[in-house]
């Protein structure tokens, strides 16, 4: 069949995490409950904050932006995958597998401008405490994080065009649950070293950028955080090691994947995992466990909307008159 860019692949055949079908089972059934677990815990952290006037800081405001874009994030690779643990033959169209990669490194790039502009707001509520509110207002806020999703789009957009523009003849074996940037440019049936090249720039040099701008300004922080004699200093180092935790969680896979020679590894598999299912859904996770005012807020959630609903049930005027 012929693809508009003189290609004869009409789908890819992915080999999945494993051929053996109980193993395929046991990976369904725990990958089921780690998202029937974490993923209404994203959920509910989003509402928290949208509902609590008390989260109203730019800093729960970009955590929940985060939460969102992880939710998102996780949603791209991980259906495809549960439904070809139950299924004998594993493909994906040419188009499902542009549409995967384009969304997997927008959003993915996406999440790491937004790090990013999570680190310049815990800049200037630390060096700048007395312009905080007029530098980082509610129109900042608005203006970082769409500058984020719009870098992660271009982004997304370069690499996607690299991919898209060569020729793909056979073979179509993917041994991956998903499409990887990387395997699908190897099985193009043309020279992909220039390719391969402009692929590392536009992708593996800016993960590597951007993770050694966010350690190297959280570290700038951190010594003047303890250099001060301000009050709450240690609250904002306790926030600055959450973001620091987040930042190895979400860039060491990304950096292994992507930032090496592209000849597949015994462990590319597992540490895809990682990357694209499940700690995309345990950053907001980590920030919330390691922030007392979520926590408290989301108590308070769901209490009001359902240990107390069930409490005025038993307490009914109907009953309290008896």
């Amino acid at each position: 069949m012929e693809q508009k860019n003189s290609s004869e692949v009409s789908e890819f055949l992915l080999l999945g995490l494993s051929q053996v079908k109980k193993v395929q089972l046991i990976l369904f059934l725990i990958f089921v409950l780690f998202y029937s677990l974490i993923l209404p815990g994203n959920i509910l952290i989003i509402l928290t904050i949208w509902r609590d006037r008390q989260l109203c800081s730019p800093m729960y405001f970009f955590l929940a932006s985060l939460a969102f874009l992880d939710i998102c994030y996780s949603s791209v690779t991980p259906p495809k995958m549960l439904a070809d643990f139950l299924s004998q033959h594993k493909t994906i169209s040419y188009g499902g597998c542009m549409c995967q990669l384009f969304f997997l490194h927008f959003l993915g790039a996406a999440e790491m401008f937004l790090l990013i502009a999570m680190a310049y707001d815990r800049y200037v509520a630390i060096c700048r405490p007395l312009q905080y509110m007029s530098l980082v207002n509610r129109g900042m806020c608005c203006i970082l994080v769409g500058a984020s999703w719009a870098g992660g789009f271009v982004h997304a957009i370069i690499l996607v065009s690299l991919t898209h523009q060569l020729p793909f003849c056979g073979p179509n074996i993917l041994d991956n649950f998903f499409c990887d940037v990387y395997q699908v440019i190897r099985l193009a049936c043309t020279d992909t070293h220039r390719v391969e090249v402009l692929t590392f720039i536009n992708n593996g040099l800016i993960i590597l950028t951007g993770f050694i701008l966010l350690l190297i300004s959280y570290a700038i922080l951190l010594i003047r955080l303890r250099l001060s004699v301000t009050h709450g200093k240690s609250k904002a180092s306790y926030t600055c090691v959450t973001h620091i935790i987040v930042v190895f969680v979400m860039f060491t896979p990304a950096i292994y994947l992507y930032t090496r020679p592209s000849e597949p590894l015994p462990l590319d598999k597992v540490v895809a995992v990682f990357h694209t299912v499940v700690f995309p859904l345990l950053n907001p996770v980590i920030y919330t466990m390691r922030n007392k005012e979520i926590k408290s807020s989301m108590k308070k959630v769901l209490c009001k909307h359902a240990l107390c609903k069930g409490e005025r049930l038993t307490l009914s005027p109907k009953w309290q008159k008896s």
